[in-house]
């Protein structure tokens, strides 16, 4: 008869995926064999400005924040392998010595300010909207709610808005129409790390600007470094 009731458990199992069990204190608790991980996230990044001209330096603190929703579809039976699809928002700002100035007619112009004391503010920040593609390895299990995990994987990303503004011996300034910013973004993605804390790092293979947008007559191949924090919130 005991026999006969474990198959009958076993035969339930199988067919819904939605088993029952006990943990230490003998409550029996239910068990979603469906279950799906790290839908949302939000990220803190250090943002850096990679293959810049030689004369072109950072300063001060260039932050990024990002927040999203990944939809998680896994690929095997075990659950701990699956694609990531998702869409999200990022903010970012970069402090740096490149100054961009328009004259009356509108041209856009670009220099370098030599001397960081002559100004207090010098930046260029963008928002976007984010669609991450991601590969997912975990050791997660139905019970385990902490785990290693390595997220590998592309992302493309649209420029909402973006601002460039400057404050010091010059006056102040700032624009919101410099047509020289790409509008399209997109890179590679790594998250790595256990349970809360996840390293994540992004690179860009597209670059800031378009070919248009010159110091001293050569087109700027700037690209967007990220490297930062990557929390998974459910």
């Amino acid at each position: 008869m005991r026999r006969i009731k474990l198959t009958m458990l076993l035969l339930l199992c199988g067919n819904t995926w939605l088993c029952f069990s006990q943990n230490e204190e003998g409550v029996t608790l239910e068990v979603d064999n469906n279950y799906k991980e790290d839908q949302f996230y939000f990220g803190v990044t250090y943002n850096l400005l990679g293959l810049r001209p030689e004369d072109v330096k950072q300063s001060g603190f260039s932050t990024g924040f990002h927040l999203g929703f990944i939809k998680d579809m896994p690929i095997n039976a075990a659950r701990n392998k699956a694609i990531g699809l998702g869409i999200g928002l990022s903010a970012n700002s970069y402090n740096q010595n490149l100054l961009i100035q328009k004259d009356d007619a509108g041209f856009v112009s670009y220099s370098v300010i030599d001397d960081s004391d002559t100004f207090t503010r010098n930046r260029f920040s963008t928002n976007l909207i984010e669609v991450p593609l991601e590969f997912r390895w975990r050791t997660s299990t139905a019970t385990n709610y902490e785990f290693w995990r390595i997220y590998a994987g592309f992302k493309f990303s649209y420029m909402l808005s973006h601002a460039a503004k400057y404050d010091g011996d010059l006056g102040s300034f700032k624009y919101n129409d410099i047509a020289d910013f790409n509008k399209l973004e997109y890179g590679l993605t790594l998250s790595a790390g256990y349970n809360t804390w996840n390293l994540h790092l992004y690179y860009a293979l597209s670059p800031v600007f378009s070919n248009n947008a010159k110091l001293d007559g050569v087109s700027m191949d700037i690209h967007a470094i990220k490297v930062g924090l990557m929390f998974y919130i459910l």
